[in-house]
């Protein structure tokens, strides 16, 4: 007989429902999260030569992918964990996160637009204050 026994759960899991992590994907995950900062506090910090619009885009591209490795080496989500429902409620998030941020920026910017006064209407108030 043989005293192997089999476990019907993924390899990569303990027994308490725990992944498995090395220190080798931790420490993977450390050196992608210093260069996703490093890249980002350079272009900004170094005046680069990119417009501002563009250099925004940029920025918010490696804030995502350093979201995404934070999730993957230091969280430990993935589509498999907790039978699929981390992505179920990452997709859930993405979404409020997303109704929020684009909500509050149209907000303020209609409030920019409606409530700020033009300069030349600055002009104006300042010529007929007394």
């Amino acid at each position: 007989m043989s005293d192997h026994v089999h476990h019907d759960h993924d390899d990569d899991f303990l027994e308490t429902g725990i992944p498995h992590v090395s220190k080798k994907e931790y420490l993977t995950g450390f050196v992608l999260s210093v260069i996703l900062t490093a890249i980002p506090f350079a272009l900004v910090m170094g005046g680069s030569a990119i417009s501002t619009p563009l250099l925004v885009l940029i920025l918010l591209a490696f804030a995502a992918v350093q979201v995404v490795v934070h999730m993957v080496y230091f969280l430990h989500m993935n589509a498999k964990s907790e039978g699929g429902w981390n992505a179920l409620a990452l997709i859930f998030t993405v979404v409020l996160v997303v109704i929020v941020l684009s909500g509050s920026l149209w907000v303020m910017h209609h409030l920019n637009t409606n409530m700020m006064p033009g300069a030349h209407e600055m002009q104006e108030m300042i010529r007929n204050t007394p």
